[in-house]
């Protein structure tokens, strides 16, 4: 073993001939035997070893402090590479060296992933120009269920792959592909079946052709998910969810907003065409944007395929064996597909995850009211849709950059922490909401339009619901990614992200259920406040608006819900504050499935 100026062999002993060394600071205390036999010269000796043991005991000591500063200054050094003084952008950039074309593949896939749900998130505003029923809204939302199903066959995507095309490629290849072919043969048909060329809309088959388009989304959802926990480097692992967020935000913009507003005639006339050049027709229709993003989808497919392979960087160069194979603990394990549901069960057994289950399936009914039934609110009210839908254009570049703007805290050892500062900031904003409705007719114009500093007050209300929302998401992702077992792929990780699906979506679905229960109108005499009769059923409020009345809302369920929720949320931080806190305290052992191993050197 070399040994450097500043380093000792601890294995080193003394020369039996030697006097042995001191073990601690009290040598003067050591007695030494010396028998009625031994001489002075000899007493003489064992002081002068006594001393020399001393300035050993001293030097040792010395070299020992020496060492560990030395090993403290070059931690500190690895930890803070960066001159502290660099502005923001040079000190990111090197916290990402190495990871930055890493980091850029996974955004471009999250926004591919990101475009067929903002086309799927669109076509209900286009069935409700349409004039489609409630009925045929529950119909299409069936298209909506993969995301929060794919858990069913996450193991699978996990432990089925072709070795030479790599195991994550071997199903995010297929599924763009897929999508892609979809999209092309979408294009031909979606005319029809929107009903452009006259008739209603065939939402049936509508559905039947977008629910496997989500379907394939959600596939590759899983594979980059757990491609994304090998393709950044341990250190900057924490920024798969930023590139989740930022993509899929990315992606939901181009294929819902820009869609939107490119299909919207008023939008195009108002904001980009000349006077001399209006139109009765948007600048796209849905099919020929589909076509489009169709061909980016085989196109950019074919280049991953050819360019990228699949090489695990989450593991350390200095965490290999004398081989130079991955250690144990953090080696990809290979598990077959019943193995793989019975590790998913294992991990569901954890007590860690038991807790994780019940914060990610309870925790955002505090904001069910809110996020699910405010956009409905203000399209009753009379704002248009393609004007609602512009509201994301000053929301976006908010929701591309926070997740980067929170990173460094994000992608450290307490993720959550921004979670909770987040949590009860959105609680007070679903209030700030309610009073926003509240206050919006007021400003109606008799034309039925609104005052511009309605929009403005609405874009700022959403600027700062935005900024809670994406905080609480990205936190939350990031400490998923930091607790997923990388041996165990994208199962660990689709399992959660699976779950906090789930529990955005359900919270919505019953609030929308019970809201009508807490609604009460009644049939008013038109011009009047004469009230006749309630008329709280349809065929009440049909026969009040065949009689020459208006139905009238006396007490909205609206403002009901958002006040329930909010007292919900409140008693929610109070039960799981300090169970978060708790998650981020546990070590990571815990939180994997197998124990890690030992290497034999």
């Amino acid at each position: 073993m070399n040994i450097g100026p500043y380093e000792f062999d601890s294995t080193i002993q003394p020369h039996p001939s030697q006097c042995p060394l001191a073990e601690d600071e009290d040598v003067e205390n050591q007695k030494t035997s010396v028998g009625t036999e031994n001489s002075e010269n000899q007493n003489s000796e064992d002081v002068e070893c006594q001393k020399t043991s001393e300035v050993d005991v001293r030097k040792r000591k010395e070299m020992m402090k020496d060492e560990k500063w030395i090993r403290r200054e070059e931690k500190k050094k690895n930890q803070k590479n960066v001159d502290p003084n660099a502005n923001w952008f040079k000190r990111t950039h090197a916290t990402l060296k190495g990871d930055i074309s890493s980091i850029l593949l996974l955004l471009f896939l999250y926004l591919l992933q990101g475009v067929p749900l903002g086309l799927i998130g669109a076509i209900p505003l286009l069935l409700s120009s349409k004039h489609a029923s409630y009925s045929s809204q529950a119909i299409f939302s069936f298209a909506y269920w993969p995301f929060s199903m794919k858990l069913l066959w996450a193991p699978i995507v996990d432990s089925v792959y072709s070795k030479r095309l790599g195991r994550r490629k071997s199903w995010m290849v297929p599924c763009q592909y897929l999508i892609g072919a979809f999209m092309l043969y979408l294009s031909f048909k979606v005319n029809d079946i929107m009903g452009e060329n006259g008739g209603s809309p065939n939402v049936v088959f509508l559905m039947l052709i977008f629910l496997p388009l989500n379907f394939l989304a959600a596939t590759q959802d899983i594979a980059v998910d757990g491609w994304a926990l090998t393709m950044l480097s341990k250190k900057n692992v924490g920024y798969a969810s930023t590139c989740n967020a930022v993509g899929q935000t990315a992606g939901y913009f181009l294929g819902n907003v820009v869609f939107l507003a490119l299909e919207s005639a008023p939008f195009c006339n108002e904001f980009l065409r000349s006077k001399d050049n209006q139109q009765d027709t948007g600048m796209v229709d849905l099919a020929g944007y589909v076509f489009f993003w169709g061909w980016v989808f085989i196109v950019t497919t074919t280049l991953v395929l050819i360019l990228k392979r699949e090489v695990d960087m989450s593991i350390p160069s200095n965490n290999t064996t004398a081989s130079g194979e991955p250690a144990p603990e953090d080696e990809e394990l290979e598990l077959g597909v019943v193995e793989s549901y019975t590790v998913l069960y294992k991990i569901m057994k954890l007590k860690p995850v038991h807790y994780m289950i019940a914060i990610l399936l309870t925790g955002k009914l505090a904001f069910a009211a809110t996020d699910g039934m405010t956009s409905l609110k203000l399209i009753a009210m009379g704002i248009p849709k393609d004007r609602l839908a512009s509201i994301a254009v000053f929301l976006t570049p908010m929701q591309i950059l926070l997740p980067w703007m929170i990173g460094k805290w994000t992608a450290g050892p307490r993720p959550l922490n921004i979670f909770l500062l987040a949590f009860p900031y959105r609680i007070f904003i679903g209030g700030v909401f309610a009073a926003l409705i509240w206050w919006t007719p007021h400003f109606q114009l008799p034309d039925g339009k609104f005052e511009y500093s309605v929009y403005f007050v609405w874009i700022s209300g959403y600027m700062f619901h935005q900024l809670a929302t994406y905080s609480m998401f990205v936190s939350m992702m990031a400490f998923i990614a930091q607790i997923s077992d990388p041996r165990i792929g994208g199962t660990y990780m689709t399992m959660l992200n699976t779950l906090n699906n789930l529990g955005g979506n359900w919270p919505v679905t019953v609030v929308l259920a019970v809201t009508d229960w807490f609604t009460y109108k009644d049939c008013v005499v038109k011009g009047s406040k004469d009230v006749l009769y309630a008329c709280n059923t349809k065929v009440l409020a049909d026969q009040c608006a065949a009689g020459g009345d208006v139905c009238e809302v006396a007490i909205d369920g609206y403002f009901i819900s958002v006040a329930a929720c909010s007292v919900i949320g409140v008693i929610w931080y109070k039960v799981f504050f300090n169970k978060l806190k708790y998650l981020q305290k546990i070590p990571r052992a815990q939180w994997r499935v197998f124990p890690s191993r030992a290497v034999a050197n």
